[in-house]
């Protein structure tokens, strides 16, 4: 028992160790975060909303989640480039307030054009608030601790995302409707909390744009292993996030799934990863390079994702959304990571924004790609397919990684 008692407490050192250091802006940022997360409920049960309650066809429903895509990848560029220009705070706090009317105004659009349109205006303004919000833990990380501030960010929309989908699922049972407006009220509060703390943080902001126009830095769009690197991001996300369209459609559709039971799987998933990430990226950051992390992290995402294709028993869906989970955990924050020590100090926003916009076009191609795949050739063949492309793109981080980052330790040598 006493040797028992000794691991947990080892267990639990480690853990609070992992939190450490981490500034008390870090820790704001989280929990506006964690507010806005915890009322992001639309997104995932999208596909179902268009197929189960408009009665679109999956292609089609997959046709007007690209469109989302659409929106992110405007989105993601716009933020990026008016970041470095106006200051993060600013673009935050727009995109934030911003988004409330447009998801209340959601539910009213009801045919495939409309419904698109909106939904390609409401994640424009809602992705420019990503490259701004990764300036922003950037900025305000203490140094030797940037990936443990994303991952503290990450592990708040994760534990937001596992009371969104949950609480959506039940909402959704009752009325459609109810997704919208909660995801309003999140981003609200979410916008109130972010302004009353930041609000005396903008010298910070100042000081930095007043230096943009002083120092010419490389540009994302020139550096081609970083857009080589942005790709392989984009091919990931392309797999990944499946899980916010075509995985919510299998779990409904081939496992018989209801949607309370969809959103418990969803909400298990982001309770997972609350209570391992910092463990495990405190594991990662000590004992694998950013090259293996990468490597290691995309390769779970794929054995998850592949088993799909075998088995659809509750047990083997829990089994693997735990492994794309962990997988998760050790690309995302990393992600950032890189990209955050490949920019200069004058062009964070645009590297960011570039980063977001290989992310934003998975949002264009999943919905679409997935569906048509799952439609045509079937499920099986869908996850089969996600498996050997994040096997490739696996293999692709861990050769171009370390070259990034040995170039960039000889460029910033004195």
């Amino acid at each position: 028992m006493s040797a028992d008692i000794e691991l947990y407490m080892n267990i639990l050192k480690i853990y609070t160790h992992s939190f450490r250091g981490l500034s008390p802006e870090s820790w704001m940022l989280a929990v506006v975060m964690l507010i806005n997360r915890s009322g992001s409920m639309v997104l995932p049960f999208l596909g179902i909303y268009m197929t189960d309650y408009l009665g679109f066809k999956i292609e089609t429903a997959g046709l007007v989640l690209s469109c989302f895509g659409i929106g992110s990848v405007v989105g993601s560029w716009l933020g990026g480039m008016i970041t470095d220009k106006i200051g993060e705070f600013k673009v935050q706090f727009l995109s934030l307030f911003l988004s409330v009317p447009l998801f209340c105004l959601m539910p009213f659009f009801k045919t495939e054009i409309s419904l698109a349109i909106i939904m390609f205006l409401q994640s424009s303004v809602t992705e420019c608030f990503r490259p701004a919000n990764s300036v922003a833990i950037t900025k305000y990380a203490k140094k030797g601790n940037i990936t443990r501030s994303f991952s503290l960010n990450r592990m708040a929309v994760n534990l937001g995302f596992s009371i969104g989908p949950a609480m959506g699922g039940i909402l959704s049972a009752i009325s459609y409707d109810f997704l919208f407006f909660f995801n309003a009220a999140g981003a609200l509060i979410s916008g109130i909390v972010y302004v009353r703390f930041f609000r005396k943080r903008q010298s910070v902001d100042r000081k930095i744009i007043k230096k943009v126009n002083l120092v010419k830095e490389r540009s994302p769009y020139l550096d081609m292993k970083f857009l080589f690197f942005s790709f392989l991001c984009l091919l990931f996300a392309v797999c990944f996030f499946q899980l916010l369209s075509t995985l919510t459609i299998f779990y409904k559709v081939e496992a018989g799934l209801s949607q309370q039971a969809i959103g418990y799987i969803l909400g298990f998933s982001g309770i997972f990863i609350v209570i391992l990430e910092m463990l495990l990226v405190n594991f990662a950051e000590k004992r694998m390079g950013l090259g293996f992390t990468l490597f290691l992290g995309t390769i779970f995402c794929g054995a998850g994702y592949a088993m799909l294709g075998i088995w659809s028993t509750i047990p083997m869906l829990i089994l693997s959304i735990s492994l794309m989970s962990i997988g998760e955990i050790w690309v995302l924050p990393f992600t950032s990571t890189v990209t955050a020590i490949r920019s200069g100090e004058n062009n964070k926003g645009a590297y960011m924004g570039t980063l977001g916009i290989g992310f934003a076009i998975s949002f264009i191609i999943t919905p679409f790609l997935g569906t048509h795949i799952a439609e045509t050739y079937g499920f099986r063949m869908l996850w089969f397919g996600t498996g050997v492309l994040l096997v490739l793109t696996a293999i692709g981080y861990y050769l171009i990684v370390p070259s990034m980052l040995k170039e960039q330790q000889e460029i910033q040598k004195p």
